[in-house]
């Protein structure tokens, strides 16, 4: 009996099985199956709960196919996401609305915006450029620029490309406010510690940390100009921190490709104080102090500075208003045509040197005691550099490479062409000349010198002993029984035989005496 049992379940599992693949079966002309239906149908009964459900449910079998037979016939594509590039149309699509004109047309001529138009033009005929398109982009977002802050005068200084984004260069001369980082002193509570100062006397330490390097004021040196940087035109601009020497030091012996992003940390060695932000700033210096250029005779040293003595340093110039220009055959066979008209930043890290060992007037009493004590230093020799207005024919070669290539626009209409110098030094930067008073500068690169070899950076430096070795601190070894029998065995011979000398000694001086 248990058998037959066993055998009609078996056989009802087996049927149920079957009819569940007849229920799974598909349609030949689509993929619909009775099972599926079947589930949609009574789930469908499950959320609406009608109350004749018998009467409704062949109803609800139909809506529940043709819903299914829609769905397949729909073609339309789903809504794409919004990309970066639509993203970035939207905000430049604010740099094309024409703002109401409440300033009079002379007044806005007169302003610092500069002439991009002109600019794309002779870049065009040099073949250096960013496209007609993106240089009309760029003027717009000066013009954003100029609007907003406050600005006596403003350049395109260039660009410089980054791995995951570039960045817009403006130059300008601000007129806002300083804001000076001031170091806020700390000053610690005199409590419990305080008494505890009083009674235990904590040893000084003698060590004195080298003198910072003070960095230049704005409006002089290599923080004569102020820099604004964005991303892409549309985007907000963002000021650049002043220099300082520090960063140009180490700038000078690190390598490294820009992000896009100013707050990205500068990991390298010897370590950079500070971030992109700064580290763009100091390649923005360094660029600028080499390869900003201008033709003979444009600028002039002031007539203050004339009257000095001879040996006097010229640190400043102006624009010579009987300047008539350089012939373009001139400019293209000569690099002495060519002068450089932004000072040239010292290996200290300033245009202008500044002497570390003067003595500050707010030195403690007690520091200017032992100052006194101890011998003056010696008085360090200033670092002077070229002067302004050198040509660029005194600039050094790099690996037997000039450092500059001069070239002219066109060859074909000689009269009409402009005549155009390249920085091999820096990849990237141009100047061109055209007539009397139209010259410009740019950049355009990643931001990385021409060194000519393979860069090696700089190594670590050793790491100092725990101790010093010698003999007087060297662990001697135990000797052994025989080492010390030997040992005091020679002593004893040694005190014996001094003794024997005493007693002679003795000998003699009594029969002296006698």
């Amino acid at each position: 009996m248990e058998t037959s049992a066993e055998a009609r379940a078996d056989q009802r599992q087996r049927v149920a099985e079957n009819f569940k693949a007849f229920l799974l079966k598909n349609r030949t002309q689509t993929t619909f199956n009775l099972y599926d239906h079947l589930v949609r149908v009574l789930t469908k009964v499950m959320d609406k709960r009608p109350e004749n459900a018998v009467d409704v449910i062949e109803d609800l079998s139909h809506e529940v196919k043709l819903s299914m037979v829609l769905d397949k016939q729909n073609m339309l594509r789903d809504a794409p996401s919004t990309t970066s590039s639509e993203l970035l149309a939207e905000k430049q699509s604010a740099l094309f609305k024409q703002e109401d004109e409440g300033e009079p047309k002379e007044a806005q001529m007169e302003g610092p915006l500069p002439n991009i138009t002109e600019l794309a033009y002779f870049l065009q005929q040099t073949g250096v450029g960013l496209g007609w398109v993106e240089m009309q982009r760029i003027l717009l977002a000066l013009k954003q620029l100029v609007d907003v802050q406050p600005l006596h005068s403003c350049r395109f200084w260039g660009k410089i490309l980054g791995i995951e984004g570039n960045y817009l260069v403006a130059e300008t001369y601000y007129m806002g406010d300083e804001e000076e980082e001031e170091v806020e002193e700390t000053h610690e509570d005199k409590g419990e510690a305080g008494k505890e100062d009083e009674v235990i006397k904590v040893p000084k330490s003698s060590y004195k940390p080298p003198t910072p390097v003070p960095k230049e004021p704005r409006h002089s040196g290599t923080n004569m100009f102020t820099y604004f940087v964005c991303r892409e035109p549309g985007l907000p601009w963002v000021r650049l921190p002043d220099v300082t020497p520090a960063q140009i030091i180490v700038a000078r012996q690190i390598r490294k490709l820009f992000t896009g992003h100013l707050d990205a940390p500068i990991v390298c060695y010897p370590p950079f104080p500070g971030n992109e932000a700064n580290y763009l700033r100091a390649q923005i210096a360094r660029i600028s102090a080499n390869t900003q250029v201008s033709p003979l005779g444009f600028y002039l040293f002031r007539e203050e500075e004339a009257e000095d003595e001879e040996n006097a340093a010229r640190d400043s110039i102006e624009e010579n208003p009987d300047f008539e220009g350089v012939s373009m055959q001139e400019m293209v066979e000569s690099l002495s045509t060519w002068v450089h008209h932004i000072p040239h930043i010292l290996n200290q890290g300033r245009c202008v040197w500044a002497n570390l060992a003067e003595k500050t007037e707010n030195l403690l009493e007690e520091d200017a005691e032992e100052e006194e004590k101890e011998e003056a230093p010696d008085e360090p020799e200033p670092e002077v550099g070229p002067p302004l207005l050198t040509p660029l024919s005194a600039d050094t070669e790099v690996n037997n490479t000039p450092a500059w290539s001069t070239r002219i626009s066109s060859d074909l209409i000689s009269q009409y062409a402009i005549a155009f110098v390249r920085s091999n030094l820096w990849p990237g930067a141009y100047a061109y000349a055209s007539g009397k008073k139209k010259f410009e500068n740019i950049y355009i690169g990643w931001g990385l010198q021409f060194l000519g070899e393979d860069f090696t950076p700089a190594l670590p430096p050793p790491p100092e002993s725990e101790y010093p070795s010698g003999p007087e601190l060297t662990e001697v070894l135990d000797p052994s029984v025989q080492e010390e029998e030997a040992l005091k065995e020679a002593q004893e011979a040694k005190q014996a035989a001094l003794e024997q000398n005493d007693a002679l000694d003795a000998e003699e001086e009594e029969e002296e005496e006698y």
